[in-house]
Parts: structure tokens; sequence; C-alpha cells
């Protein structure tokens, strides 16, 4: 059962495409404070909550403070409160209350759940304005089904998707990019794409292709495709501004970008030096943004990555006019350790400066809105332009979108990885960890930068990192310019990780049809133990395991140097020791705690009773995969 409640006078998002009307009254299970823009709810010690899409720390989130404010920010530590999405849905799983909640506000809102008063859960808003949704239901999985229809179905991209990607800031020409191919097929590894980041436009201007070192994109798009490769190119958010370059032209005759309150242009900075942002809440500036990705998919370009699109911002030029101004008070002074600092600050910031959200304007629904009031929503109607076009341009064809800001909403067009991480093992259970929250929120489509992008990876992380996304939807290698390589061709252990990627591809069937079916019955493809066993107490405590479909449960290692891990099986499976896909071990074991030994090169999976996980024989393309050849691992107790 949905509820809808609504508070003050909420900006609409888009986000919920199922018509609610309204329910007079206070809200339920919270406690309203208008004059501090809060609600209140008190917790019990043994109450859970789940959601909140891509955050730190562990699947429930009781114990910290998370504000939805998506934020450019690579250091993704523990008390870190925003990262690159916001997504307000959570499901409290107590004694006396079970419920779910979306706050629908695109303007910045906090869910302290435990942190400032360890059995209080409050919700605090910047603008006490928002759509909020409140469903009952049976389970965990009844309410988020619930929710998730009424939010529309999920992004499903094409099937040679679910290949491995192999991506670098650092390709900058043809010849680099053959490299990488020529040397994943001399080895025999299966690989479906190459991304391109920034490094293959001109002077880094969207939808464009620097000619010296890409002279025949269309050829060479072609030239991959004959290899099976698919080439992913990266669109930025910010559009340079130079005389001659048709984007910037057109977005200021059309008077497509955000303005400052006087009406100009506001004029930021990121990769190219000075841009404008268009206004991608406007609708027609949407429609003519999206109609641009026509110049790369006319080269026969069918994937793209939305970046910066919070939208990250290194400067404006009026808050960097300011700073300029302010240093000249500290020339020729005695900077003690207060003033030192606050001169360090000066500089430190310049980016993403909170009061420069405060100094441009969108045109939204009939309205000039300030965009601070909008932020989150910026990201979300980025790729949202970019599928909209695509119905439009290419409608019988499915294209590969995703992002790195998000909203609830843009679920439907497109899929998110999680940003910039680092080369650290805790990012690798971050990782572990956020895949259930994006699934709840509708993001099935998802995954992270496997290896670290920030850093030079180790051998054994990688490894590691890797025996876990061959089970995400997205499964992408991608690294930071000036780090150490980490293509896996580059390794010790080259068959290991050949191995690896051959049993991702004699998995695609069944993560593919689990993917389908979760998209089409609006269920998750990972889940907590907890979801599925909800009287069984224990599976409250495991964090560190998850179900992917129907068949299967992983038990990542994710500790260096360790060579096996602790698993709590909620009933009898039978564990399967992959070394390939033709090499593995199988036990059964009964319910209950194991200690479960894992060499560097072999991942564990667990098969449920009464199921059958499917491996196809492999290929080194999606589209090679001859899903005839495929043979069974059945569970226990499985006819």
């Amino acid at each position: 059962m949905i509820k809808k409640f609504i508070i003050g006078n909420p900006i609409e998002t888009d986000s919920v495409v199922k018509e609610i009307t309204a329910t007079p009254g206070n809200i339920p299970y919270f406690v309203s404070n208008a004059g501090e823009k809060s609600l209140r709810l008190s917790m019990t010690p043994k109450d859970k909550v789940y959601g909140l899409g891509e955050t730190v720390r562990g699947i429930n989130k009781r114990g910290f403070k998370y504000t939805s404010n998506c934020t450019d920010d690579h250091v993704h530590s523990e008390d870190k409160s925003s990262l690159y999405g916001a997504q307000n849905f959570f499901v409290y799983w107590g004694s006396d209350k079970k419920f779910g909640m979306y706050v629908d506000t695109p303007g910045k809102v906090s869910f302290d759940i435990g942190d400032k008063e360890i059995n209080t859960f409050e919700i605090d808003f910047e603008d006490f304005d928002a759509n909020i949704y409140v469903i009952e239901g049976d389970s965990v999985l009844d309410i988020v089904r619930q929710f998730r229809g009424i939010i529309g179905k999920s992004y499903i991209p094409p099937k040679w998707a679910f290949g491995f990607g192999q991506s670098r800031w650092g390709y900058m020409n043809e010849q680099d990019v053959r490299d990488v191919v020529d040397n994943y097929d001399e080895l025999d590894m299966p690989l479906e794409a190459v991304y391109l980041d920034i490094d293959y436009m001109e002077s880094y201007k969207d939808f464009t292709v620097n000619k010296e070192r890409f002279p025949d994109f269309e050829g060479f798009v072609n030239e991959m495709k004959g290899r099976g490769i698919h080439l992913v190119p990266i669109i930025d958010a910010g559009v340079k501004i130079e005389e001659g370059y048709d984007v910037y032209e057109e977005g200021v005759k059309e008077g497509y970008f955000v303005k400052k309150e006087s009406g100009d242009n506001l004029v930021a900075a990121v990769w190219p030096g000075r841009v404008h942002f268009p206004d991608f809440l406007n609708e027609k500036a949407r429609n003519w943004f999206g109609n641009k990705y026509k110049f790369l998919l006319d080269q026969g370009i069918d994937g793209f990555w939305n970046d910066m699109n919070e939208p990250a911002i290194f400067y404006t030029e009026d808050h960097l006019k300011e700073v300029f101004e302010k240093i000249k008070d500290f020339e020729g002074q005695n900077l003690d350790v207060l003033s030192f600092f606050e001169f360090q600050g000066l500089v430190a910031g310049l980016s993403n400066n909170e009061d420069d959200y405060k100094r441009f304007y969108h045109e939204y629904k009939g309205q000039k809105v300030r965009h601070d009031k909008v932020h989150n929503i910026y990201g979300y109607n980025m790729t949202r332009a970019a599928g909209e076009a695509f119905e439009r341009l290419c409608p019988d064809k499915k294209i590969l979108m995703f992002s790195r800001a998000s909203y609830i909403g843009m679920h439907r067009y497109g899929g998110v990885w999680t940003g910039d991480n680092q080369t650290w093992w805790s990012h690798l259970l971050m990782n572990i960890q956020q895949m259930p929250g994006l699934n709840m929120c509708g993001f099935l489509y998802c995954g992270a930068d496997t290896g670290g992008f920030w850093g030079d990876t180790t051998e054994d992380l990688l490894m590691r990192w890797t025996q876990f996304s061959i089970f995400t939807p997205l499964f992408r290698n991608h690294s930071l310019k000036d780090t150490r390589n980490q293509e896996y061709y580059r390794f010790t252990n080259k068959q290991d990780f050949r191995n690896m990627l051959r049993l991702r591809y004699a998995l695609i069937p069944y993560l593919y049809d689990q993917f389908i079916k979760a998209a089409e019955s609006d269920d998750m493809l990972f889940k907590p133990l907890c979801f599925e066993y909800p009287e069984d107490e224990m599976a409250y405590e495991v964090e560190d395991q998850l179900f992917v479909g129907d068949s299967i449960m992983v038990a990542p290692v994710y500790k260096q140097n360790a060579t096996g891990r602790y698993v709590y099986l909620p009933q009898d499976m039978k564990l399967v020791r992959f070394r390939s896909d033709t090499d593995y071990d199988e036990e059964v074991l009964e319910k209950g705690n194991h200690y479960v030994k894992a060499k560097l090169n072999e991942v564990l999976v667990f098969v449920r009773e009464g199921k059958k996980l499917p491996l196809a024989e492999p290929a080194n393309r999606t589209g090679d995969i001859n899903e005839n050849s495929i043979k069974y691992i059945t569970g226990p107790h499985c006819n």
C-alpha cells in the first residue's frame, strides 16, 4: 500500500510516473517539526534501515548521516556523507515499524540514522518542501517492488554491454586503442569494448573528435566493429566557450545555457577551461543537447558514458575573481597558523564551491529556479536528454548509457558507475555493499571501476576485485592517467585473469536472463541475505555476501593476503570453487558457519537449494557465445 503526503510546495522531479492522490494529514511514523525543517522517529536498538542507493558504509545504514547532494569527490572515505548520486528511498525494518519511504525533493536533504543521537532517525531538509511516499508491505522485497512500480521500469542496455570493457584515461589515439585490442586478442582474453576518455575530443569539446589522433574516426569505429569491439566515448556536462564551435554558438543563440540572476550565461570551468553548462532542466535545451549525440551515433558509436554532471565545477569566473582579490590581502603578511590555513583554503575552496551552486538559474517547468534548489536532478536530466534522444534517433536499437551523477528517475534512461574510486581494499567492500542499495532505487545496470581508478592497483587487489565484478552488469576496468597501467595482460598471472574473464562470459546468459527478469518484475538482481531470509537473525549480520539472481550467492574475498573467508549459509548450498569455467570443485555445505579456502585465483560461488546455475561455453565476444552448449551446476535437492 502506497500513500503520498505533501510537505510545503515541492518541486516536481518527474521521478514518479504513477499518479497517486495525496493523502491529507500527518506523515506516518515520523514527528514533523516545520520550524526545524525536520522529521524525527525514535528507533529501537534492533531496528534496521536499508537503501539510499550509492553511499558509504554498510548495507544497514544505521549509525551515520547521509546527505543527498550530488558531489564530485573521489575520496570515498567513511566520513563522506555525499557521493555522486542522490537516491532518497529507504526501507525501515523494525520490531514495531516496517515501511518504506521515498523523500522526493531535488534539493539537499540529510538522513541522520542514529549519528547525532544513537536511537533517533532524523530527516533534515534545506527547504521543507517534498513529496513523501510511504509504502507498507509484507517484506522488504514487497516494499521495494511496490516502490519500483511507481517510478517506472529500469533501463535495459544492449546485451553486448554485459561483456568486459577496458578503459583508461590516457588512450590518446587510434594506435593506443589498437594496442589494447591486439594484446587482449593475442592472449585470447575476452574483450567487448574500449572506453574513450576525454583525450579523443578536440580540445575537450563535446561532440568533436581530434582529427590528429583519430584522422578517420568513422573508419576506425568500423574497424573495431569488424573485430567485435565497441568504442564507448565520454560526454561531459560543460560546453567549451569558443567562437566557431557549433555547440557553443547554438547554445548561446537559443538561450540553452544556465544563467546568472542578471541574465548572463554562467561562466565556469572544467576540462577545456571556461565553459557554459546546458540547462538540462529546460525541455527545449534537453532536446537540443540530446540531438547532439547524433554526431557520434552517425559514425557507428552505440554506447556512451556521461561524466562531470553533478555538475563538477573547477571554478566559476566570478568566484575566481573574488579569490584573486582576497589573496592580495595576504601579500607581505606574516602568515601564522590561522592566516595560513585561511590563505590555503581560498584556492582549495574554488572547486565545487557551495556558493557557486547558488549563482545560476534554470528555466524549469515554466519557472526560474536557482540551481541549488534542484541540484540533484541536473545529472539525471543530462542522461534523460540522451535517453529521450536515442528513442527519437534510433528507436529500434538499444544504446549503452550510464552516468556518474544520478537521481531516482534517471534509472529509466541509463545505469550508473560509482565514480572515481580508489585502489583500496575498502573500496572493493564498498562496491559489494552498494549494489543492493542501488538496485532498490531502480539502478540495475551498475558497477564500479574494477581495480580502482585513483592510485596504483596491485595484482592481488585487481584479481579479487575482478572476482566480484564478473557478477556486476557493468564490468569495466578503468584507471587514472599517470597511474599504473592495469590492463589484465600486463600482470604476471595472465592465465588467471584470462580464466576469470572467460568465467564472466560463461555466466553472461545467466546474468542477462536474471537482469531482464529483475527489470520486468521490479525486482533486485543483488540482494543481501536478510531480504530473502527475514526470519533468520544471523542473516542480518552478514553484509559481505550477496544473492545474485535466483540461483546463486557470492562471497567475495576482499582482504589483502587472505586465502579464504568465513561464510554464513542460511540454507544448505553447493560451494563451487571456480578457477575457470571448466576447472572447479563442487562441495555441498550444510546450513551454518563455515571457513572456506580460496586461493588468489579462486572465486567462491554458492548454488542454492533446488536451483541450477547455467554455464555457457565462453567466447571472446558476447555475440559468439554458444548458448546451445549450456551445462548446469545443480544445487542441493535439485531434480
